[in-house]
């Protein structure tokens, strides 16, 4: 039942191949999802976390399988939550004075949950350690945040492994044990959609929280995560991808997310969709219908763009309910750096798009103030709307190449130098870039010089 990680540590967890949902029905799963519990065996025998509670007894039975429970010298709690703590309830019956090293945030959070039952709990704080013999010690790290307030990270010097409870983890089944070995493509998926939905509001603290591990100087070749693949070669990666994402730059991509009722709002959606292609070829779009699409693969999509827009028609004076929860949860998971736009169909009273609006701005968005407020069905004047809409929300793309093209000049005496132009008047032709300009050129009104000019 356990597997070898490195030396003395075996990874003996649970691999839950049919989990579809995660956090209640918040966290959709479509690959699997692990609960990784290691035990460290040096002169002193450590267990490091347990497993969600529907699998407690399958395993304290594999437990008892590898070791007598009783030679069980700690255990260390890294975080409080019920799946990676379930089963310490059933198994400190057991083995009742067992010491638990554990945060004080996590003390207040497993007798919350379990009840107050007398355990011997020890509380740790970042840079404290435990010798485990062999010349071996666990090194605490607190890590609030991510993603609870107790949680904490241990780091096992010699094994140089570092044990990162909920940071760095993925939902995702890896019967292989190790991030190398994993389908790469799913890895990398299902990591940053991890992030995304479940570390992304805390971003902030995450990056510094990095940087104080990195000012540790630990020798890192391990990193161990109580979800999903262990980050065996270039355990790094992982880190850096995190110290990327805390930094929330987007990329050159648009995600539209709608509700319809008689398709109105649908034909909206679409048609801003192909004003962008038609703008910005380049630039990736993706279309969603709310109340049809998974939100979790959705906000992954938003965390990638640079831009959002979300329609909704009118329904009793708000927007439909599947977008009100939807916004709720794009305000929860504090997105930054991103513009939006808001669109939508009405019959008699037409507040959903202000009311959009109003929560993307709640939600941390730029919003432009061009929309698309239709009566019933769009007309053709309200879709002539959507080309300076998409231009406010990205602006149209500058052509490799092309860009001093499309720079105009102008003089303080008002005139302004069109390179489509040109200055037939100096034997300037059109087409000429400013930056091809002869720098004797002057001003065909002012006579002012080039170098007077700026760019508008």
């Amino acid at each position: 039942m356990k597997k070898l990680v490195k030396n003395n540590v075996y990874w003996i967890g649970y691999l839950d191949w049919e989990l579809d949902r995660f956090h209640g029905d918040d966290y959709s799963i479509f690959n699997g999802s692990s609960q990784n519990a290691y035990l460290i065996q040096e002169e002193k025998t450590v267990l490091m976390d347990t497993v969600w509670t529907p699998h407690r007894d399958e395993f304290i039975k594999n437990l008892e399988s590898e070791i007598d429970l009783n030679k069980i010298d700690f255990i260390v709690a890294q975080h409080g939550e019920c799946d990676h703590t379930g089963s310490l309830p059933a198994l400190m019956k057991k083995i009742p004075n067992t010491p638990i090293y554990c945060t004080a945030n996590a003390v207040k959070s497993i007798e919350g949950q379990y009840g107050k039952n007398g355990w011997n709990f020890h509380v740790v704080k970042t840079g404290d350690t435990l010798d485990i013999g062999n010349g071996k010690q666990l090194k605490f790290i607190e890590m609030p945040m991510m993603h609870w307030p107790d949680s904490m990270a241990t780091f096992l010097t010699g094994d140089n492994i570092l044990f990162s409870m909920d940071a760095f983890g993925q939902h995702f089944a890896v019967g292989e044990l190790f991030s190398d070995l994993a389908d790469q493509d799913l890895l990398w998926k299902e990591a940053l959609k991890y992030y995304v939905n479940i570390i992304n509001p805390f971003s902030p603290m995450v990056a510094r929280k990095l940087k104080e591990i990195e000012g540790m100087d630990l020798p890192i070749e391990m990193i161990a995560p109580s979800h999903g693949a262990i980050w065996r070669k270039d355990p790094m990666q992982i880190v850096k991808k995190y110290a990327e994402w805390a930094e929330d730059q987007p990329e050159d991509r648009v995600t539209i997310a709608y509700g319809t009722m008689w398709n109105g709002t649908e034909a909206i959606a679409h048609a801003i969709a192909d004003e962008i292609h038609r703008q910005s070829p380049d630039t990736t779009v993706k279309v969603f219908n709310v109340e049809k699409s998974d939100k979790n693969e959705i906000m992954t999509e938003v965390f990638r763009s640079k831009a959002l827009c979300v329609g909704s028609p009118t329904v009793i004076n708000d927007v439909l309910a599947g977008v009100q929860g939807w916004m709720t949860f794009l305000k929860s998971l504090k997105f930054k750096n991103k513009k939006a736009a808001a669109f939508g169909c009405y019959g008699w009273s037409g507040e959903s798009v202000k009311i959009l609006q109003d929560r993307l701005k709640e939600a941390g968005f730029e919003v432009v103030e061009n929309n698309i407020r239709s009566n019933w069905n769009p007309s053709e004047e309200d879709l002539a709307k959507i080309p300076a809409l998409v231009t406010a929300l990205i602006g149209e793309k500058e052509k490799k190449g092309e860009q001093a093209h499309m720079d105009k000049y102008q003089c303080p005496c008002g005139y302004v130098y069109d390179p489509e132009k040109g200055d037939p008047t100096q034997n300037v032709a059109p087409g000429t870039a400013w930056e091809d300009v002869p720098e004797d050129w002057t001003c065909p009104v002012c006579h002012l010089p080039k170098s007077a000019f700026f760019k508008i």
